[in-house]
Order: structure tokens, then sequence, then C-alpha cells
């Protein structure tokens, strides 16, 4: 063995290159000033208003803020609007997913296109676009109203239908993404076997994609439970009723800034814990 076989095996040996491939790598690490003080600053931007919110709240009111009546029914009323706006979503949302993950049909990139719509509508104009459409005298409202009985504005049944509609694009986006990531085979192996499609659907695709579906259910819920421009275009404020703790938020703002906070605080928690709860996606570096 020549001397120079000798030293680059010695070098394998003792970890030579990769001594000098760190010292490379932490050369290309260095970060450009230009990009750290653009990057500090917008990090800033980002924490201020939540660190003042913290330093802002009045600790020690907080316990009677939050166990007052008119607080204790909005954050009562969200998390039932919001749970049953989820269950809304799950129950159509999943299998719209499914269509446009597992189905080719003519415009099915502008039906997603429509599906996402939402996401990117200002939300007091999705509150205008579901009273000229589920309003008493909207296209379908009306017949809703005359043939049923049936009125959905100012409502709590129209503020689950105002969540469901800003909230399930969340779960269709998150459901269709851990669809397309799965391998058709195994739903294609199911029918062969004689299984009905709906039945491979079931007991085969379900369980590979219950992990999508838990983080869209995660991401609606939280949309859901801070939706205010549309609930309060189409459902009103009214305590008791239709008032959900963003509307509370907002009306407590003008007359009593402590309970205001309070309810913030009450947000904000739920905001880290749905992202806490998704750290497996969101929170993992590569």
């Amino acid at each position: 063995m020549t001397s120079l076989d000798k030293t680059g095996a010695a070098d394998t040996l003792t970890g030579g290159p990769r001594r000098r491939r760190g010292r490379t790598g932490r050369a290309g690490r260095g970060v450009p000033l230009p990009l750290l003080l653009p990057g500090v600053v917008a990090l800033a931007f980002l924490l201020l208003p939540l660190v003042a919110l913290l330093v802002r709240a009045p600790w020690s009111s907080i316990p009677d803020q939050l166990t007052s009546t008119e607080v204790w029914q909005a954050l009562q009323l969200s998390l039932i609007s919001a749970t049953a706006a989820t269950a809304v979503s799950l129950i159509l949302g999943v299998p719209l997913a499914w269509l446009l993950a597992r189905t080719k049909f003519p415009g099915r990139g502008f039906v997603r296109a429509l599906v996402t719509l939402p996401l990117v509508l200002p939300p007091v104009v999705g509150g205008v676009a579901l009273l000229l459409g589920l309003g008493r005298n909207g296209v379908v409202g009306q017949w809703l109203d005359s043939w049923f009985g049936i009125t959905l504005p100012f409502t709590t049944a129209g503020v689950v239908v105002a969540e469901a509609f800003v909230a399930m694009p969340f779960l269709v986006i998150s459901v269709e993404g851990t669809l397309r990531a799965a391998d058709p085979r195994f739903e294609e192996a199911a029918t062969t076997l004689g299984a009905s499609r709906f039945t491979a659907f079931r007991r085969v695709t379900l369980p590979l994609i219950a992990p999508g579906i838990a983080a869209g259910s995660v991401l609606a819920w939280a949309r859901a439970l801070g939706e205010f421009g549309a609930t309060i275009t189409f459902a009103g404020n009214f305590p008791g009723r239709t008032q959900t703790m963003p509307l509370a938020v907002y009306l407590a703002l003008q007359n009593d800034p402590e309970a205001a906070i309070a309810l913030s605080l009450v947000l904000l928690t739920v905001s880290i814990a749905v992202l806490a709860g998704l750290r497996d996606r969101w929170l993992t570096t590569s």
C-alpha cells in the first residue's frame, strides 16, 4: 500500500474527511448580514404583539373575567360551534378530498381552486355570499324557508355554517395531500379481492390517511374557533346565541378591555396548543 493509500485509509478510519466536510459546512452556514437583520426584525415584528399581550394581561383578575356569565357563554358557544363545524367539515370534506385525489373529471383543477377560494376570500365577503345564498331571500335559503321552515342567518346554526364555510378547505387540503401520498395500489388490491370501492375506502384508505384527517381536523377546528368576519356578517352578534369568542373580544374591547385581554389569552392558548399538537409536521427539521 502506498503512502497516499495509507493516508486515505487513516483519514477514513479517523474521520478526517468528515472533519474537512464539517469545516466546509460550518463556513457555508454563515449568515450574511443583509439577511440576518431583516430576519431578526421580522421575528421581533411577529413576537412583539404576543409578548405585549402577555405583559399587559391583568393576571390577577383573569379568573374573575373568565367566570363571568358573558364570557362563559361566548366560550361555551365557541367550543360547541367549532366542534360542530369540524364535524360538518369531516362528513363533507373527506369525500370531497377523495374525489379530488382519486378521480379524474373535467375541470378538476378548477374545482380544486374553488375549494381553496375561502382561504383567500375576505371573511366578510364570505359572510355576504352566505347571506345571498342561504339567507331568507337567498338563492337556496328562500326554498329552505318556504319548504322546511329553516332559517339559518342570525341563529346558532348559522354560526356553524359560517365556521364550516371558512374551515372546511383546511381539512380538504390536508386530507387530499395525504391521499396523494398514500399508495393507491392498496385500494386496488382490496377491490380485486372482492371489496367494493366504498369498503376499500372504509377499511383500507381511512386507516392509511388517519394522521392527515386528524391534522386537518385540528386545523379546521382552530380556524372555526377563531372565525370572526363571516360569523358576524351571516349570524350576527347576539349574546348567548351567536356571540362567539372573537366577537366577544371585539365587543369587550370597546367596553371592558380586561375582559378582551382575558378572552384573547384563551384564544392564544388554544392556538399554541394546536401548534404543539401539530409539532410533528411543523416543528421538526430534516
